[in-house]
């Protein structure tokens, strides 16, 4: 299999399927393509008639969408654990996690995911911090339901905890005050072998996309040795 990103300092999206595919250990290739430069979207396009990355490419089979991709990877390989085992605890994630693919526009607007920018708060407005206070409630209430299996939102880690992984990023680079649970829940995300891997090679990237730099033209960022 390959999964064809964008760059993971910035993508989302790009990163939701690639954390599950890691935590899962699945085989695959990634293709880099930076996004907003030159020539970017006909790279892209050559995958996906969609013109937007992720793209899991399996074989003839090409699965874009994240979500899209995390059900492929569901059927494809069930003993993998994409979703949880227990039809109820399962009913619950999918519902969680089309909420996110849905939702939070607020939030994703005003707090970008950024691995290389120095954690520092910003102003949020009433929208964004709703985002935030429901975002908590649905990761209080997985945890209290189903988590006692392990430290993730179902126990184990699964497809819900790979869509919201560019959450926890964000709530850690601009410094959103969270509960003590969210906080611990927080701190098994990035835990991760898989999000250190992501997180170094963030990092070490050198492309800049000036629509993602809320300070542009001064972008702040961590040097790559902080990884």
């Amino acid at each position: 299999m390959k999964l064809v990103i964008g760059n993971k300092n910035y993508s989302s999206w790009s990163f939701r399927p690639w954390i599950a595919m890691r935590v899962a250990g699945l085989t695959f290739d990634e293709e880099v393509i930076s996004l907003y430069v030159e020539g970017s979207r006909e790279q892209i396009l050559k995958h996906s008639p969609g013109g937007k990355v992720p793209i899991l490419i399996d074989g003839g089979t090409h699965v874009w969408e994240s979500l899209a991709i995390l059900e492929y990877l569901a059927e494809a390989f069930p003993s993998a654990g994409i979703w949880p085992s227990d039809r109820a605890a399962r009913t619950h994630a999918r519902a969680i996690s089309t909420e996110m693919h849905a939702g939070f526009a607020a939030l994703r607007e005003e707090c970008g995911m950024s691995f290389w920018r120095p954690p520092e708060r910003r102003a949020l407005s009433a929208d964004a911090l709703a985002n935030i206070a429901r975002i908590q409630e649905i990761w209080t209430s997985a945890r209290a339901r189903y988590g006692a299996g392990g430290p993730f939102l179902f126990g184990k880690f699964t497809a819900a905890d790979a869509m919201y992984a560019p959450i926890v990023q964000r709530f850690a680079t601009y410094q959103v005050d969270v509960s003590a649970p969210v906080k611990a829940y927080m701190q098994a995300m990035t835990a991760l072998p898989g999000w250190q891997e992501w997180r170094g090679a963030a990092l070490r990237e050198t492309w800049v996309i000036p629509k993602f730099e809320y300070d542009w033209p001064q972008v702040k960022r961590l040097p790559a040795e902080a990884a």
